[in-house]
C-alpha cells in the first residue's frame, strides 16, 4: 500500500468507460476501413487511367462496377493471406528478438504455478472459452502483453522482472487487465489494423515511386493525389494506431477493475512498475535498444517505457505515446493527485 500513500483514491464506473472506450474503438475501425477503400479505388484509378481512358471516366465506371477493380481485390488477397499468417504464426511473431519460454500446468518453479493458477481463475471469472498459452520473457524489465486473433489463438507474456517484483495481488491486476485485452478481443484488433495500414503504407509507396519513376505520365490530377496521399497517409495512419491503442489501455484497465473488483492492485503495479523504469532507465535504455522487434510489441506492452524517457529515437513511432499518460490511466481508476517518481 506505500506506493499509493498521498493518493486520493475513488470508486470509478468501469461499465461507463467500457462503453465509450468501445463507441471510440469501433468509429476509428470504421475509419480505417474507409481509408483502406479509398487506397484500393487510388490503385484502381492508376491501373485503369490512360489518356484513351480519362480520370473521371475511370472513377465513374468504378464506382458502378464497370470495370473490376482488381487493385483493390488484389489488396484484399494479400490482406487475406497476411492475416492468415499472422494467425498460425503470431506467437513467433510478436516474441520474435527475446529469449522465453512456455508456462503450463506442470512448471516446477513456485513463482510460475502462482502465474498460471492466477491466468486461469481469470480465465474462468472472465468467462473464457480457451486457456490462453503463457509465456515468460527472460528480461529484468517489468512488462507484459497480450496477443493474438482469436480467443483460441490468444496468448499473455509477462517479463521475469515483473513476475519476481509484484505481490500477488498486483500480479493479479496485471493479468486481468491483459486477459481483458483478450475479452475484449482487442489483440484481434490490433494484429488487424497493424497488418492492414502496413499494407496500405506499401501499396501507396509502390504507387509513389511509379509516379516518380514511370515514363508513362499518368493524369495531372491523379499524380497529385498520389503524391499527397503519399505523405498524408504514414502520419494518418499512426495518429489513427496511437489514438486506438490508448483507448485500448483505458478499456483494459477498466476491465480489470471489473475481474478483481479493486481498482488498487493495478494502480500499486502501475505506480512500482514506471517507478522502477524511473531507477533503471539506463540499464533499461540499452536492453530495449538492443532487443530486436521492440517495436512489434510496443504497442501491445502494458506500459510504455516513453514515460520513463526510454525511447529508440531511430523511429518516428518512438516520437509518440502508444499509451495514455500514467496520471489519466491512474484517475480513470480514481486514483487522484499522484506524485509519480515520488516516494
Amino acid at each position: 500500500m506505500n506506493d499509493l500513500k498521498g493518493y486520493s483514491i475513488k470508486a470509478t464506473d468501469w461499465r461507463a468507460a467500457l462503453q465509450r472506450n468501445n463507441s471510440r474503438t469501433r468509429n476509428v475501425i470504421i475509419l480505417f476501413f474507409l481509408i483502406y477503400i479509398a487506397i484500393g479505388f487510388i490503385l484502381d484509378l492508376y491501373l485503369y487511367t490512360s489518356y484513351e481512358q480519362p480520370l473521371e471516366n475511370t472513377a465513374s465506371k468504378l464506382a458502378t462496377f464497370q470495370i473490376l477493380p482488381l487493385g483493390s481485390l488484389g489488396m484484399l488477397g494479400v490482406a487475406g493471406i497476411s492475416l492468415i499468417i499472422a494467425y498460425y504464426f503470431h506467437n513467433r511473431i510478436t516474441m520474435l528478438g527475446t529469449e522465453y519460454r512456455e508456462i503450463t500446468a506442470d512448471s516446477s518453479a513456485l513463482e510460475e504455478r502462482q502465474l498460471y493458477n492466477v491466468i486461469e481463475e481469470l480465465k474462468i471469472a472472465s468467462s473464457l472459452r480457451f486457456m490462453p498459452k503463457i509465456y515468460i520473457i527472460e528480461a529484468n524489465y517489468m512488462n507484459a502483453f497480450a496477443s493474438g486473433l482469436s480467443e483460441k489463438s490468444a496468448m499473455v507474456a509477462i517479463t521475469r522482472g515483473l513476475l519476481e517484483k509484484l505481490d500477488r495481488d498486483e500480479l493479479q491486476s496485471v493479468m486481468a487487465h491483459e486477459i481483458s485485452h483478450i475479452r475484449h478481443n482487442d489483440i484481434r484488433l490490433t494484429l488487424m489494423v497493424l497488418i492492414l495500414s502496413n499494407i496500405m503504407l506499401i501499396v501507396i509507396d509502390i504507387l509513389f515511386r511509379f509516379v516518380l519513376y514511370s515514363r508513362n505520365r499518368k493524369d495531372n490530377g491523379l499524380v497529385i493525389i498520389i503524391l499527397v496521399v503519399r505523405f498524408v497517409l504514414p502520419i494518418l495512419t499512426l495518429l489513427l494506431m496511437l489514438y486506438l491503442s490508448r483507448k485500448r489501455e483505458l478499456m483494459a484497465d477498466a476491465g480489470c477493475v471489473e475481474l478483481t473488483r479493486s481498482n488498487e492492485p493495478l494502480a500499486r503495479a502501475l505506480i512500482k512498475i514506471h517507478k522502477d523504469h524511473l531507477q533503471n532507465q539506463e540499464t533499461y535504455q540499452a536492453v530495449y535498444s538492443n532487443t530486436p522487434h521492440e517495436e512489434v510489441r510496443r504497442a501491445a506492452y502494458l506500459y510504455d517505457p516513453k514515460y520513463a524517457g526510454i525511447t529508440n529515437l531511430t523511429s518516428i513511432n518512438a516520437l509518440f505515446s502508444t499509451h495514455p499518460p500514467l496520471e489519466e490511466r491512474l484517475k480513470a481508476l480514481g486514483i487522484e493527485n499522484p506524485h509519480l517518481g515520488g516516494d
